[in-house]
């Protein structure tokens, strides 16, 4: 069974390697450590909702929601939200990236979000996949380096 809750200082072992898998698969561009995981997403000071997805005492997936601030890294407007979902490859297509998403969704609304970013490096497919059939659309070109961001109005 897999549950669903908000992350906590002690995933952060199993967030990192969450996402190295996603390197190691070719669907992330650079691997990452501990410090990484811990400014980008436990102590982010923008955080809206932060959930992880566990299946046996590990976390397995996570999706981030931040409220964009000025001069963000991927262009995007202030007061926006800005997602990142992080599903380990070996659990793709099973449900987890839906059941994060409405836990977003409801922090979103919560949080008074009227637009949302996913910014999805092209070469992304399942992502891209992923963010489409949540109902996101492409809105604006990207700068290359960062993905092509989609947007999801609530």
């Amino acid at each position: 069974m897999i549950e669903f809750c908000d992350a906590r200082p002690e995933d952060l072992d199993d967030m990192v390697e969450v996402q190295n898998a996603i390197h190691r698969a070719g669907l992330r561009a650079w691997a990452v450590d501990a410090d990484f995981v811990r400014e980008r997403y436990l102590d982010d000071e923008h955080t809206i909702a932060l959930t992880v997805a566990v299946r046996d005492g590990v976390v397995i997936g996570f999706q981030s929601l931040k409220r964009a601030w000025a001069e963000n890294p991927y262009g995007v407007e202030e007061g926006w939200g800005i997602i990142g979902t992080h599903i380990h490859p070996d659990m793709g297509r099973s449900g987890i990236g839906r059941s994060l998403f409405a836990r977003s969704i409801a922090a979103a609304q919560d949080a008074g979000l009227r637009h949302i970013d996913a910014t999805i490096g092209a070469d992304n497919a399942p992502g891209l996949a992923y963010y489409v059939a949540m109902g996101f659309v492409p809105y604006r070109e990207g700068d290359g380096e960062s993905g092509i961001p989609h947007r999801f109005d609530l």
